[in-house]
């Protein structure tokens, strides 16, 4: 996997990702961004979204649960002193469909954060994760 960071001006930058898909990142006022993007450390928190919604819903699918939507809320805590890395993560599931089996869904939560999520298991090295969902019956 490769990426590329080119910076534009400020502090602000454009990511470039390997598959060819860009984002910009930029920081606060405070520190000499514009607000254009998000924020690098941020980009780490959507990232870990991103990849435990992938796996529990794959995991949902091939158990044949009947999946219509799904949000992943996510509540962070840094570090006060460089390197203010995250301390805790919140990882909230919001999955909605048709006669969803609770213990699937705690399982494929669990599974996700303990086997197939690379950034979780990497972020959990140094913050504590915790995860809770709700089931939302589809209309």
């Amino acid at each position: 996997m490769k990426a590329r960071v080119k910076w534009i001006d400020g502090v602000a930058m454009l990511g470039e990702s390997g598959s060819g898909h860009g984002v910009v990142m930029d920081g606060p006022a405070e520190l000499g961004g514009r607000n254009v993007g998000v924020r690098p450390m941020e980009m780490l928190l959507l990232g870990l979204g991103g990849c435990t919604q992938f796996d529990v819903l794959l995991i949902l699918r091939k158990g044949r649960q009947q999946v219509t939507d799904c949000v992943v809320e996510l509540a962070a805590e840094r570090a006060e002193q460089d390197p203010k890395i995250f301390t805790a993560i919140h990882v909230h599931f919001i999955v909605t469909g048709r006669d969803l089996d609770p213990k699937r869904v705690a399982q494929a939560i669990r599974l996700s954060a303990e086997k197939y999520c690379s950034a979780s298991i990497m972020l959990s090295a140094t913050a504590t994760i915790t995860h809770d969902f709700e089931i939302r019956a589809a209309p």
